[in-house]
């Protein structure tokens, strides 16, 4: 099933906070010499116009990206990442707060990597995947982009070389076996490349499945390991739709926990879409 479109989606609250932690790890990857190598299983389009008829439809984006943006209570760290937001918009100052587009998961990655760093995208969809082509149009031997489903793809990226790497999954959890799948890549990745830092995005919704993934994930590695999770709003009343997201991460920078700590009460404040707006955020590291 290929109907899910990310584009819809560009720059919502689960983007911000997605975004914000996977650029808050690659700048701690890059605190080290050592080269290491991006890998994104569900790299959608990569870049999103935000006045596209997608984006338009549901205007997710103006309570995600556009409510951080226009935040006087910015941490320096969220001042950080909408900076970075606004350099990929091509703009020279911190003052325009208009922004055209909004990068997804493969831009920001790029923006960190360094010249002997690798970065792997696998998009299955295929209009996405020519997209993302396009935005990858001067494309280096330093990034390989493939149409294949990442769940099956990373195999051939672990171990990687360089015995460091960040990898994003992000899948759409259309199918109710996406969550199983997600278990099932990181219990083989983890035999593959135990020590590689995993990223693991999944919805809040009011059905068992998401929070009995992130148990079993647990289990998998139980000494280190981050969960965060960020409600906007009340769930519905009718049981239906998406009222916040979660990160789960296996082998967690060990700053993140402060990070994270100082950083989504304000996230939480700024996002909020009613009273019932709040955070978890736990973790195990040793």
């Amino acid at each position: 099933m290929l109907s899910y479109r990310h584009a819809f989606h560009a720059g919502n609250h689960a983007d911000v906070l997605k975004h914000f932690v996977f650029a808050q790890t690659l700048a701690y990857f890059n605190q080290k010499e050592s080269n290491y190598w991006v890998v994104d299983t569900h790299a959608g389009a990569g870049l999103y116009a935000l006045e596209s008829e997608f984006a338009q439809k549901n205007a997710e984006w103006e309570n995600g990206i556009f409510k951080t943006v226009k935040s006087a209570n910015l941490t320096p760290e969220l001042k950080q990442f909408i900076e970075l937001i606004q350099l990929l918009n091509g703009f020279e100052t911190a003052k325009n707060t208009v922004l055209k587009t909004y990068p997804g998961s493969p831009k920001i990655a790029e923006y960190f990597l360094r010249a002997r760093d690798k970065l792997r995208l696998f998009e299955l969809h295929p209009a996405d995947h020519k997209i993302l082509l396009e935005n990858f149009a001067q494309q280096s031997r330093q990034t390989k982009i493939e149409m294949l489903d990442g769940f099956a793809g990373i195999k051939a990226c672990l171990p990687p070389p360089t015995k460091r790497a960040v990898v994003l999954i992000d899948p759409p959890y259309e199918m109710k076996d996406d969550y199983q799948r997600v278990v099932a890549c990181i219990k083989d990745s983890l035999a593959r490349f135990a020590s590689g830092t995993y990223i693991i995005w999944y919805p809040l919704l009011q059905r068992p499945e998401p929070l009995q993934m992130v148990d079993k994930l647990k289990n998998l590695n139980r000494n280190n390991w981050l969960d965060v999770t960020l409600s906007i709003e009340e769930p519905s009343q009718d049981g239906f739709g998406m009222f916040g997201s979660g990160l789960f991460i296996i082998n967690p920078p060990w700053t993140l926990p402060n990070t994270l700590g100082d950083n989504m009460p304000v996230l939480r404040d700024i996002l909020a879409l009613d009273a019932n707006a709040n955070f978890t955020l736990s973790h195990q590291i040793s």
